[in-house]
Protein backbone atom coordinates (compact mmCIF):
# COMPACT_ATOMS: atom_id res chain seq x y z
CA UNK A 1 0.00 0.00 0.00
CA UNK A 2 1.28 3.45 -0.73
CA UNK A 3 2.14 5.92 2.01
CA UNK A 4 2.34 9.99 0.84
CA UNK A 5 4.98 11.60 1.26
CA UNK A 6 3.41 15.03 1.72
CA UNK A 7 3.49 16.98 4.91
CA UNK A 8 0.41 18.78 6.71
CA UNK A 9 -1.20 19.68 9.67
CA UNK A 10 -5.32 19.15 10.51
CA UNK A 11 -6.51 21.33 13.27
CA UNK A 12 -10.02 20.08 15.84
CA UNK A 13 -11.09 18.84 18.53
CA UNK A 14 -9.25 15.82 19.09
CA UNK A 15 -10.78 12.19 20.21
CA UNK A 16 -7.88 10.60 22.24
CA UNK A 17 -9.48 6.56 22.64
CA UNK A 18 -6.72 5.90 24.55
CA UNK A 19 -6.58 8.32 27.36
CA UNK A 20 -10.44 8.40 26.66
CA UNK A 21 -10.23 12.35 26.54
CA UNK A 22 -10.53 15.07 23.72
CA UNK A 23 -9.09 18.22 23.48
CA UNK A 24 -7.74 21.24 20.92
CA UNK A 25 -5.06 20.10 18.99
CA UNK A 26 -3.26 20.36 15.56
CA UNK A 27 -2.13 16.73 14.32
CA UNK A 28 0.86 17.14 11.98
CA UNK A 29 1.27 14.56 9.54
CA UNK A 30 4.80 13.63 7.54
CA UNK A 31 5.37 10.79 5.24
CA UNK A 32 2.47 8.69 6.16
CA UNK A 33 3.11 8.87 9.60
CA UNK A 34 1.12 11.21 12.83
CA UNK A 35 4.82 13.33 13.29
CA UNK A 36 3.38 14.93 16.31
CA UNK A 37 -0.04 16.25 18.27
CA UNK A 38 0.11 19.63 19.97
CA UNK A 39 -2.44 20.85 21.85
CA UNK A 40 -3.50 24.09 21.49
CA UNK A 41 -6.32 26.81 21.38
CA UNK A 42 -7.99 26.61 17.73
CA UNK A 43 -11.47 26.77 17.10
CA UNK A 44 -12.38 24.56 14.76
CA UNK A 45 -15.87 22.76 15.17
CA UNK A 46 -15.23 19.22 14.31
CA UNK A 47 -13.99 16.33 15.70
CA UNK A 48 -10.81 14.49 14.55
CA UNK A 49 -10.48 10.58 15.93
CA UNK A 50 -9.50 7.42 14.28
CA UNK A 51 -11.18 5.80 11.72
CA UNK A 52 -14.31 2.97 12.01
CA UNK A 53 -12.90 -0.67 11.71
CA UNK A 54 -15.66 -3.80 10.66
CA UNK A 55 -14.23 -6.50 12.76
CA UNK A 56 -16.61 -9.11 10.47
CA UNK A 57 -17.07 -8.94 6.99
CA UNK A 58 -17.44 -10.73 3.99
CA UNK A 59 -16.43 -8.52 0.72
CA UNK A 60 -17.83 -10.52 -1.38
CA UNK A 61 -20.72 -9.92 -0.32
CA UNK A 62 -20.94 -6.59 -1.75
CA UNK A 63 -20.55 -8.14 -5.28
CA UNK A 64 -17.45 -5.66 -5.29
CA UNK A 65 -13.71 -6.72 -5.30
CA UNK A 66 -11.64 -5.57 -2.72
CA UNK A 67 -10.47 -2.54 -3.85
CA UNK A 68 -14.24 -1.18 -5.41
CA UNK A 69 -15.22 -1.98 -1.91
CA UNK A 70 -12.61 -0.05 -0.64
CA UNK A 71 -13.90 3.42 -2.70
CA UNK A 72 -17.21 2.92 -0.96
CA UNK A 73 -16.32 2.16 2.22
CA UNK A 74 -13.98 5.22 2.54
CA UNK A 75 -16.52 8.08 2.45
CA UNK A 76 -17.83 6.52 5.63
CA UNK A 77 -15.00 7.06 7.76
CA UNK A 78 -14.11 3.17 6.99
CA UNK A 79 -10.13 2.27 7.26
CA UNK A 80 -10.12 -1.25 7.89
CA UNK A 81 -12.08 -4.37 7.44
CA UNK A 82 -11.18 -7.71 9.26
CA UNK A 83 -12.37 -9.64 6.21
CA UNK A 84 -13.27 -13.68 5.53
CA UNK A 85 -12.58 -14.46 2.33
CA UNK A 86 -14.50 -17.63 2.88
CA UNK A 87 -16.94 -17.17 -0.26
CA UNK A 88 -14.40 -17.28 -2.31
CA UNK A 89 -12.45 -19.70 -1.64
CA UNK A 90 -15.46 -21.83 -1.24
CA UNK A 91 -15.10 -21.73 -5.04
CA UNK A 92 -11.59 -21.18 -6.07
CA UNK A 93 -9.82 -22.45 -2.38
CA UNK A 94 -6.40 -20.74 -2.02
CA UNK A 95 -6.33 -18.99 -5.50
CA UNK A 96 -8.93 -17.36 -4.38
CA UNK A 97 -8.09 -15.82 -1.18
CA UNK A 98 -4.43 -14.99 -2.50
CA UNK A 99 -6.70 -12.71 -5.82
CA UNK A 100 -8.32 -10.80 -2.34
CA UNK A 101 -5.04 -10.12 -0.55
CA UNK A 102 -3.32 -8.79 -3.80
CA UNK A 103 -6.39 -6.87 -5.03
CA UNK A 104 -6.38 -5.13 -1.27
CA UNK A 105 -3.14 -4.58 -1.92
CA UNK A 106 -3.66 -2.20 -4.61
CA UNK A 107 -5.55 0.66 -2.93
CA UNK A 108 -4.99 2.78 -0.04
CA UNK A 109 -7.15 0.78 2.43
CA UNK A 110 -6.10 -1.62 5.19
CA UNK A 111 -7.30 -5.18 4.81
CA UNK A 112 -6.63 -8.06 6.72
CA UNK A 113 -7.74 -11.34 6.05
CA UNK A 114 -8.20 -14.50 7.42
CA UNK A 115 -7.78 -18.27 6.53
CA UNK A 116 -11.43 -19.68 5.82
CA UNK A 117 -12.13 -22.76 8.50
CA UNK A 118 -14.56 -24.53 6.92
CA UNK A 119 -14.35 -24.84 3.04
CA UNK A 120 -16.64 -26.61 1.99
CA UNK A 121 -18.93 -25.23 5.00
CA UNK A 122 -20.13 -28.86 5.18
CA UNK A 123 -20.21 -32.46 3.70
CA UNK A 124 -23.50 -31.96 2.77
CA UNK A 125 -23.36 -29.31 -0.20
CA UNK A 126 -21.15 -29.30 -3.53
CA UNK A 127 -18.14 -26.82 -3.33
CA UNK A 128 -15.74 -26.00 -5.49
CA UNK A 129 -12.48 -26.41 -3.54
CA UNK A 130 -11.21 -28.25 0.13
CA UNK A 131 -9.42 -26.40 2.60
CA UNK A 132 -7.71 -28.85 5.16
CA UNK A 133 -5.54 -28.19 7.81
CA UNK A 134 -2.69 -28.44 5.83
CA UNK A 135 -3.74 -25.82 3.90
CA UNK A 136 -5.05 -23.88 6.76
CA UNK A 137 -1.68 -23.40 7.92
CA UNK A 138 -0.24 -22.50 5.15
CA UNK A 139 -1.89 -19.64 5.24
CA UNK A 140 -1.78 -19.08 8.85
CA UNK A 141 1.82 -18.97 8.67
CA UNK A 142 1.67 -16.12 6.64
CA UNK A 143 1.77 -12.28 8.66
CA UNK A 144 -0.95 -10.97 6.87
CA UNK A 145 -3.59 -13.74 7.68
CA UNK A 146 -4.61 -12.72 10.77
CA UNK A 147 -6.43 -15.17 11.99
CA UNK A 148 -8.63 -18.48 11.66
CA UNK A 149 -11.59 -17.15 10.38
CA UNK A 150 -15.33 -18.12 11.58
CA UNK A 151 -15.73 -21.93 12.86
CA UNK A 152 -18.97 -22.66 11.71
CA UNK A 153 -18.19 -26.34 11.92
CA UNK A 154 -19.39 -26.04 15.89
CA UNK A 155 -20.91 -29.40 15.68
CA UNK A 156 -17.00 -30.90 14.68
CA UNK A 157 -15.57 -28.63 17.61
CA UNK A 158 -18.45 -29.77 20.19
CA UNK A 159 -17.57 -33.79 19.03
CA UNK A 160 -14.53 -34.00 18.89
CA UNK A 161 -13.98 -33.71 14.91
CA UNK A 162 -10.12 -34.39 14.35
CA UNK A 163 -9.91 -32.27 11.12
CA UNK A 164 -11.87 -29.55 12.81
CA UNK A 165 -9.26 -29.26 15.99
CA UNK A 166 -6.03 -29.60 13.87
CA UNK A 167 -7.43 -26.09 12.32
CA UNK A 168 -7.74 -25.02 15.63
CA UNK A 169 -4.56 -26.09 17.22
CA UNK A 170 -3.10 -24.38 13.77
CA UNK A 171 -4.16 -21.36 14.76
CA UNK A 172 -2.73 -21.55 18.50
CA UNK A 173 0.21 -22.75 17.06
CA UNK A 174 1.08 -19.32 15.36
CA UNK A 175 -0.91 -17.04 17.53
CA UNK A 176 -3.65 -16.02 15.79
CA UNK A 177 -7.77 -15.46 17.09
CA UNK A 178 -10.50 -18.13 16.14
CA UNK A 179 -13.41 -16.46 15.19
CA UNK A 180 -16.89 -18.71 15.61
CA UNK A 181 -20.07 -18.77 14.11
CA UNK A 182 -22.26 -20.66 16.44
CA UNK A 183 -26.03 -19.31 16.28
CA UNK A 184 -28.24 -20.08 18.91
CA UNK A 185 -25.41 -22.34 21.19
CA UNK A 186 -26.01 -22.29 25.10
CA UNK A 187 -25.12 -24.43 27.69
CA UNK A 188 -22.35 -26.94 28.12
CA UNK A 189 -22.20 -27.05 24.63
CA UNK A 190 -21.65 -23.53 24.48
CA UNK A 191 -18.88 -23.28 27.16
CA UNK A 192 -17.06 -26.58 25.29
CA UNK A 193 -17.14 -24.43 22.12
CA UNK A 194 -15.66 -21.34 23.61
CA UNK A 195 -13.42 -23.30 25.75
CA UNK A 196 -11.76 -24.47 22.74
CA UNK A 197 -10.06 -21.53 21.85
CA UNK A 198 -13.00 -19.87 19.71
CA UNK A 199 -13.16 -16.20 20.61
CA UNK A 200 -16.15 -14.42 18.83
CA UNK A 201 -19.35 -14.50 17.31
CA UNK A 202 -21.47 -12.22 15.43
CA UNK A 203 -24.64 -14.89 15.04
CA UNK A 204 -26.06 -14.02 18.36
CA UNK A 205 -29.31 -13.32 18.31
CA UNK A 206 -30.61 -12.84 21.37
CA UNK A 207 -29.32 -10.66 24.38
CA UNK A 208 -29.21 -13.67 26.57
CA UNK A 209 -27.38 -15.96 24.29
CA UNK A 210 -24.61 -12.82 24.17
CA UNK A 211 -24.66 -12.16 27.72
CA UNK A 212 -24.25 -16.05 28.08
CA UNK A 213 -21.20 -16.46 25.82
CA UNK A 214 -19.43 -13.46 27.20
CA UNK A 215 -19.71 -15.25 30.56
CA UNK A 216 -17.63 -18.10 28.97
CA UNK A 217 -15.03 -15.98 28.00
CA UNK A 218 -16.23 -14.72 24.37
CA UNK A 219 -16.45 -10.94 22.83
CA UNK A 220 -19.51 -10.47 20.30
CA UNK A 221 -19.45 -8.88 17.31
CA UNK A 222 -22.97 -6.44 17.09
CA UNK A 223 -23.82 -7.56 13.50
CA UNK A 224 -25.84 -5.22 11.30
CA UNK A 225 -26.12 -5.90 7.26
CA UNK A 226 -28.12 -6.16 4.24
CA UNK A 227 -29.89 -9.06 5.70
CA UNK A 228 -28.90 -10.10 9.43
CA UNK A 229 -29.71 -7.54 11.61
CA UNK A 230 -28.89 -7.58 15.38
CA UNK A 231 -28.05 -4.59 16.95
CA UNK A 232 -31.54 -3.34 18.36
CA UNK A 233 -31.05 -6.79 20.46
CA UNK A 234 -28.18 -6.67 21.34
CA UNK A 235 -26.65 -3.30 22.04
CA UNK A 236 -27.87 -3.39 25.37
CA UNK A 237 -24.51 -5.28 26.17
CA UNK A 238 -22.91 -1.68 25.74
CA UNK A 239 -24.29 -0.82 29.14
CA UNK A 240 -21.97 -3.50 31.19
CA UNK A 241 -20.22 -4.88 28.65
CA UNK A 242 -18.42 -2.40 26.14
CA UNK A 243 -14.91 -3.87 26.24
CA UNK A 244 -16.30 -7.64 24.54
CA UNK A 245 -18.17 -6.11 22.03
CA UNK A 246 -17.18 -5.21 18.14
CA UNK A 247 -19.22 -3.85 15.21
CA UNK A 248 -19.38 -5.49 12.13
CA UNK A 249 -21.74 -5.81 8.56
CA UNK A 250 -21.12 -9.35 7.88
CA UNK A 251 -22.89 -8.78 4.70
CA UNK A 252 -23.51 -5.84 2.77
CA UNK A 253 -24.93 -5.67 -0.32
CA UNK A 254 -23.82 -2.71 -2.81
CA UNK A 255 -26.57 -0.51 -2.39
CA UNK A 256 -26.60 -0.27 1.34
CA UNK A 257 -22.79 0.26 1.61
CA UNK A 258 -23.49 3.34 -0.75
CA UNK A 259 -25.51 4.53 1.94
CA UNK A 260 -23.53 3.90 5.33
CA UNK A 261 -21.49 1.28 6.93
CA UNK A 262 -19.77 0.87 10.47
CA UNK A 263 -20.51 5.31 11.67
CA UNK A 264 -24.35 4.00 10.76
CA UNK A 265 -23.86 1.83 14.14
CA UNK A 266 -21.97 4.15 15.97
CA UNK A 267 -24.75 7.43 15.15
CA UNK A 268 -27.24 4.74 16.55
CA UNK A 269 -25.71 3.38 19.66
CA UNK A 270 -24.86 7.39 20.45
CA UNK A 271 -28.73 8.22 19.92
CA UNK A 272 -29.60 5.20 22.29
CA UNK A 273 -28.14 6.90 24.81
CA UNK A 274 -23.98 5.68 25.13
CA UNK A 275 -21.23 7.20 25.70
CA UNK A 276 -19.68 8.54 22.12
CA UNK A 277 -15.91 7.79 23.60
CA UNK A 278 -17.20 4.43 24.33
CA UNK A 279 -18.86 3.20 21.55
CA UNK A 280 -15.99 4.34 19.68
CA UNK A 281 -13.91 2.51 21.98
CA UNK A 282 -15.72 -0.74 20.96
CA UNK A 283 -15.81 -0.41 17.37
CA UNK A 284 -11.88 0.83 17.21
CA UNK A 285 -9.78 0.20 19.75
CA UNK A 286 -11.62 -3.66 20.46
CA UNK A 287 -10.77 -4.74 16.96
CA UNK A 288 -7.20 -3.59 16.70
CA UNK A 289 -6.90 -4.85 20.31
CA UNK A 290 -7.80 -8.85 19.53
CA UNK A 291 -6.65 -8.97 15.67
CA UNK A 292 -3.52 -7.36 16.61
CA UNK A 293 -4.06 -4.31 13.51
CA UNK A 294 -1.65 -2.43 12.91
CA UNK A 295 -3.80 0.51 12.44
CA UNK A 296 -2.85 3.86 13.48
CA UNK A 297 -4.90 4.86 16.54
CA UNK A 298 -4.15 9.03 16.69
CA UNK A 299 -1.11 8.45 18.68
CA UNK A 300 2.53 10.27 17.87
CA UNK A 301 4.24 7.14 15.61
CA UNK A 302 1.41 5.65 14.21
CA UNK A 303 0.18 5.48 10.95
CA UNK A 304 -1.90 8.20 9.66
CA UNK A 305 -5.16 6.73 9.85
CA UNK A 306 -7.35 9.02 10.89
CA UNK A 307 -10.95 10.59 10.02
CA UNK A 308 -12.21 14.31 10.78
CA UNK A 309 -16.26 14.60 11.72
CA UNK A 310 -18.64 17.01 12.08
CA UNK A 311 -20.02 15.77 15.51
CA UNK A 312 -19.98 13.36 18.19
CA UNK A 313 -23.92 12.79 17.52
CA UNK A 314 -24.25 13.08 13.37
CA UNK A 315 -20.79 11.10 12.31
CA UNK A 316 -21.22 12.84 9.32
CA UNK A 317 -17.53 11.94 7.76
CA UNK A 318 -15.59 15.04 6.37
CA UNK A 319 -12.40 13.41 5.77
CA UNK A 320 -10.57 10.26 5.88
CA UNK A 321 -6.93 9.71 5.90
CA UNK A 322 -5.18 6.50 5.02
CA UNK A 323 -1.63 6.35 5.64
CA UNK A 324 -1.89 9.82 5.58
CA UNK A 325 -3.45 10.07 2.06
CA UNK A 326 -6.34 12.01 2.05
CA UNK A 327 -9.13 8.94 0.72
CA UNK A 328 -12.14 10.43 0.60
CA UNK A 329 -14.04 14.09 1.37
CA UNK A 330 -17.57 15.22 1.40
CA UNK A 331 -18.82 12.04 0.08
CA UNK A 332 -16.29 11.76 -2.72
CA UNK A 333 -14.02 9.00 -2.43
CA UNK A 334 -10.48 9.80 -3.94
CA UNK A 335 -9.49 5.73 -4.59
CA UNK A 336 -9.53 4.97 -8.25
CA UNK A 337 -10.61 1.65 -9.70
CA UNK A 338 -7.75 -0.98 -10.63
CA UNK A 339 -8.12 -4.01 -13.81
CA UNK A 340 -8.00 -7.19 -12.47
CA UNK A 341 -8.45 -10.50 -13.73
CA UNK A 342 -11.87 -12.54 -13.64
CA UNK A 343 -11.34 -16.27 -12.35
CA UNK A 344 -14.35 -18.47 -12.36
CA UNK A 345 -15.14 -22.41 -11.67
CA UNK A 346 -18.58 -22.74 -13.49
CA UNK A 347 -19.57 -25.92 -15.32
CA UNK A 348 -23.53 -26.08 -14.50
CA UNK A 349 -25.85 -26.81 -18.04
CA UNK A 350 -28.80 -25.35 -18.76
CA UNK A 351 -32.06 -27.23 -16.87
CA UNK A 352 -35.46 -27.59 -18.11
CA UNK A 353 -38.84 -27.46 -16.19
CA UNK A 354 -39.26 -31.08 -16.11
CA UNK A 355 -35.93 -31.02 -13.55
CA UNK A 356 -37.72 -28.73 -11.25
CA UNK A 357 -40.93 -30.48 -11.16
CA UNK A 358 -41.91 -31.71 -7.85
CA UNK A 359 -43.93 -34.83 -7.13
CA UNK A 360 -47.38 -35.04 -4.90
CA UNK A 361 -47.05 -38.11 -2.63
CA UNK A 362 -50.46 -37.24 -0.80
CA UNK A 363 -48.69 -35.79 2.66
CA UNK A 364 -47.93 -33.15 4.02
CA UNK A 365 -44.74 -31.28 3.32
CA UNK A 366 -41.88 -29.04 5.03
CA UNK A 367 -41.95 -25.58 3.91
CA UNK A 368 -38.91 -23.42 5.13
CA UNK A 369 -39.94 -19.88 6.25
CA UNK A 370 -37.74 -17.17 5.52
CA UNK A 371 -37.52 -14.39 8.42
CA UNK A 372 -37.21 -11.03 7.79
CA UNK A 373 -33.70 -9.66 8.99
CA UNK A 374 -32.60 -12.86 10.09
CA UNK A 375 -30.80 -15.65 8.47
CA UNK A 376 -31.95 -17.99 11.30
CA UNK A 377 -35.74 -19.65 9.01
CA UNK A 378 -38.21 -21.86 10.76
CA UNK A 379 -39.92 -25.00 9.29
CA UNK A 380 -43.95 -24.81 8.21
CA UNK A 381 -45.89 -28.06 7.90
CA UNK A 382 -48.75 -27.85 5.38
CA UNK A 383 -50.47 -29.72 2.71
CA UNK A 384 -49.62 -27.92 -0.80
CA UNK A 385 -51.28 -26.71 -4.17
CA UNK A 386 -51.01 -29.52 -6.61
CA UNK A 387 -52.13 -30.09 -10.71
CA UNK A 388 -51.94 -33.45 -12.19
CA UNK A 389 -49.97 -35.44 -9.41
CA UNK A 390 -47.53 -32.31 -9.05
CA UNK A 391 -46.55 -29.70 -6.24
CA UNK A 392 -47.13 -26.21 -7.84
CA UNK A 393 -46.30 -22.48 -6.63
CA UNK A 394 -49.26 -21.18 -4.61
CA UNK A 395 -48.64 -17.13 -4.76
CA UNK A 396 -52.37 -16.88 -2.31
CA UNK A 397 -50.34 -18.38 0.45
CA UNK A 398 -47.22 -17.25 -0.51
CA UNK A 399 -45.50 -21.11 -0.76
CA UNK A 400 -43.10 -20.54 -3.59
CA UNK A 401 -40.64 -22.99 -5.12
CA UNK A 402 -36.77 -22.96 -3.93
CA UNK A 403 -34.26 -24.18 -6.43
CA UNK A 404 -30.64 -25.09 -6.04
CA UNK A 405 -28.46 -26.22 -8.71
CA UNK A 406 -25.25 -27.63 -8.75
CA UNK A 407 -22.85 -25.54 -10.77
CA UNK A 408 -19.70 -27.27 -10.31
CA UNK A 409 -20.64 -30.73 -12.13
CA UNK A 410 -24.08 -31.71 -14.15
CA UNK A 411 -26.34 -32.84 -11.35
CA UNK A 412 -30.37 -32.71 -11.13
CA UNK A 413 -31.37 -29.84 -9.13
CA UNK A 414 -32.68 -29.60 -5.36
CA UNK A 415 -36.06 -28.31 -5.02
CA UNK A 416 -38.30 -27.07 -1.86
CA UNK A 417 -41.00 -24.57 -0.92
CA UNK A 418 -40.27 -21.52 0.68
CA UNK A 419 -42.02 -18.70 2.42
CA UNK A 420 -42.32 -15.17 2.93
CA UNK A 421 -40.09 -14.16 -0.62
CA UNK A 422 -43.70 -12.69 -1.51
CA UNK A 423 -43.27 -12.96 -4.80
CA UNK A 424 -46.71 -12.69 -7.36
CA UNK A 425 -44.61 -13.50 -10.71
CA UNK A 426 -41.41 -13.95 -11.84
CA UNK A 427 -38.67 -15.74 -10.39
CA UNK A 428 -34.86 -14.25 -8.83
CA UNK A 429 -31.93 -15.93 -9.17
CA UNK A 430 -28.20 -15.58 -7.65
CA UNK A 431 -24.91 -17.39 -7.83
CA UNK A 432 -24.29 -15.96 -4.21
CA UNK A 433 -25.43 -18.82 -2.39
CA UNK A 434 -23.80 -19.33 1.02
CA UNK A 435 -21.42 -21.21 1.22
CA UNK A 436 -20.81 -23.23 -1.43
CA UNK A 437 -22.28 -20.71 -4.20
CA UNK A 438 -24.18 -22.79 -6.16
CA UNK A 439 -27.01 -21.71 -8.14
CA UNK A 440 -30.29 -20.43 -5.80
CA UNK A 441 -33.32 -19.84 -7.40
CA UNK A 442 -37.11 -18.76 -6.06
CA UNK A 443 -40.18 -17.70 -8.29
CA UNK A 444 -43.72 -17.75 -9.03
CA UNK A 445 -43.65 -20.18 -11.63
CA UNK A 446 -41.66 -22.87 -13.00
CA UNK A 447 -40.85 -21.51 -16.26
CA UNK A 448 -39.92 -18.01 -14.63
CA UNK A 449 -37.87 -19.91 -12.35
CA UNK A 450 -35.85 -22.18 -15.17
CA UNK A 451 -35.36 -18.56 -17.35
CA UNK A 452 -33.62 -17.20 -14.38
CA UNK A 453 -31.14 -20.16 -13.76
CA UNK A 454 -30.57 -20.50 -17.01
CA UNK A 455 -29.92 -16.85 -17.78
CA UNK A 456 -26.57 -17.16 -15.00
CA UNK A 457 -25.61 -20.40 -16.08
CA UNK A 458 -25.14 -18.33 -19.55
CA UNK A 459 -23.52 -15.53 -17.81
CA UNK A 460 -21.63 -18.12 -15.83
CA UNK A 461 -22.61 -16.11 -12.02
CA UNK A 462 -24.67 -13.37 -11.29
CA UNK A 463 -28.32 -11.94 -10.12
CA UNK A 464 -30.94 -11.58 -11.92
CA UNK A 465 -34.96 -10.80 -11.87
CA UNK A 466 -36.94 -11.96 -13.90
CA UNK A 467 -40.56 -10.33 -14.72
CA UNK A 468 -43.04 -11.07 -17.41
CA UNK A 469 -41.99 -8.05 -18.73
CA UNK A 470 -37.89 -8.01 -18.56
CA UNK A 471 -34.94 -10.13 -17.68
CA UNK A 472 -32.59 -7.88 -15.32
CA UNK A 473 -29.39 -9.05 -14.99
CA UNK A 474 -25.87 -8.33 -13.33
CA UNK A 475 -22.89 -10.16 -14.34
CA UNK A 476 -20.14 -11.34 -11.75
CA UNK A 477 -17.48 -13.00 -13.63
CA UNK A 478 -15.05 -13.23 -10.61
CA UNK A 479 -16.12 -16.52 -8.86
CA UNK A 480 -19.75 -16.00 -9.44
CA UNK A 481 -19.58 -13.68 -6.91
CA UNK A 482 -18.14 -10.13 -7.64
CA UNK A 483 -17.63 -7.66 -10.33
CA UNK A 484 -14.64 -5.59 -11.32
CA UNK A 485 -16.95 -2.51 -12.14
CA UNK A 486 -17.38 0.72 -11.04
CA UNK A 487 -19.20 -0.06 -7.49
CA UNK A 488 -21.43 2.86 -7.72
CA UNK A 489 -22.68 1.98 -11.16
CA UNK A 490 -22.97 -1.76 -9.29
CA UNK A 491 -24.76 -0.02 -6.57
CA UNK A 492 -27.16 1.12 -9.07
CA UNK A 493 -27.82 -1.43 -11.07
CA UNK A 494 -28.48 -3.83 -7.93
CA UNK A 495 -31.32 -1.44 -7.12
CA UNK A 496 -33.25 -1.24 -10.58
CA UNK A 497 -32.99 -5.30 -10.04
CA UNK A 498 -34.38 -4.59 -6.91
CA UNK A 499 -37.21 -2.56 -7.82
CA UNK A 500 -38.58 -5.66 -10.85
CA UNK A 501 -38.18 -8.29 -7.62
CA UNK A 502 -40.67 -5.32 -5.46
CA UNK A 503 -42.73 -4.86 -9.02
CA UNK A 504 -43.18 -8.67 -8.70
CA UNK A 505 -44.35 -8.76 -5.42
CA UNK A 506 -41.06 -9.13 -3.43
CA UNK A 507 -42.04 -8.18 -0.11
CA UNK A 508 -38.11 -8.61 1.67
CA UNK A 509 -36.07 -5.51 2.56
CA UNK A 510 -32.93 -7.64 0.68
CA UNK A 511 -34.62 -10.27 -1.36
CA UNK A 512 -30.99 -11.43 -2.76
CA UNK A 513 -29.54 -11.22 0.81
CA UNK A 514 -31.73 -13.20 2.14
CA UNK A 515 -32.15 -15.65 -0.98
CA UNK A 516 -28.37 -16.22 -0.37
CA UNK A 517 -28.74 -17.48 3.17
CA UNK A 518 -31.50 -20.22 2.01
CA UNK A 519 -28.86 -22.41 0.88
CA UNK A 520 -26.28 -21.67 4.33
CA UNK A 521 -26.59 -25.29 6.28
CA UNK A 522 -24.92 -24.42 9.33
CA UNK A 523 -28.03 -21.60 10.30
CA UNK A 524 -30.88 -23.26 11.51
CA UNK A 525 -33.68 -24.46 11.44
CA UNK A 526 -34.51 -25.49 7.28
CA UNK A 527 -32.32 -24.88 4.44
CA UNK A 528 -31.84 -25.92 1.10
CA UNK A 529 -28.43 -27.72 -0.08
CA UNK A 530 -27.56 -28.47 -3.79
CA UNK A 531 -27.72 -32.18 -2.58
CA UNK A 532 -31.60 -31.77 -0.43
CA UNK A 533 -33.18 -30.86 2.12
CA UNK A 534 -31.75 -29.75 5.08
CA UNK A 535 -32.57 -29.73 9.31
CA UNK A 536 -29.94 -27.74 11.02
CA UNK A 537 -30.89 -28.63 14.65
CA UNK A 538 -30.51 -32.13 13.61
CA UNK A 539 -27.79 -31.70 11.26
CA UNK A 540 -29.21 -34.03 8.55
CA UNK A 541 -30.66 -34.28 5.72
CA UNK A 542 -34.63 -34.37 6.41
CA UNK A 543 -37.09 -35.31 3.24
CA UNK A 544 -39.98 -33.29 1.83
CA UNK A 545 -42.89 -35.03 2.76
CA UNK A 546 -43.68 -35.46 6.05
CA UNK A 547 -44.98 -39.33 7.34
Amino acid sequence: MKKTTESFQVSGQIVDLRTKSIYRGTVTVSDGKIASITQDNNQESYFILPGFIDSHVHIESSMLIPSEFARLAVIHGTVATVSDPHEIANVLGIEGVEYMIENGRQVPFHFYFGAPSCVPATQFETAGAQLGANEIEYLLKQDEIKYLAEMMNYPGVIFDDPEVHAKLNVAKKYGKPIDGHAPGLRGEQAKKYITAGISTDHECFTIDEALEKIKYGMKIQIREGSAAKNFDELIGLMENHADKVLFCSDDKHPDDLVKGHINLLVKRAVAAGYDPISVLHSCIINPIDHYNLKIGLLQQGDNADFIVVDNLKNFNVLKTYINGMKVAENGQSFITSVEASTPNKFEAKPIVIEDIQLKYNNKPVRIIEALEGQLITRTIIDTPSTKNGYIINDTERDYLKLVVVNRYQTAKPAVALIKNFGLKQGAIASTVAHDSHNIIAVGADDHAIAKAINSLIASKGGIVAVSQQETKLLPLPVAGLMTTENGYEVAAKYEEINTVVKQNGGTLHAPFMTLSFMALLVIPQLKLSDKGLFDGEQFAFTSLDVS
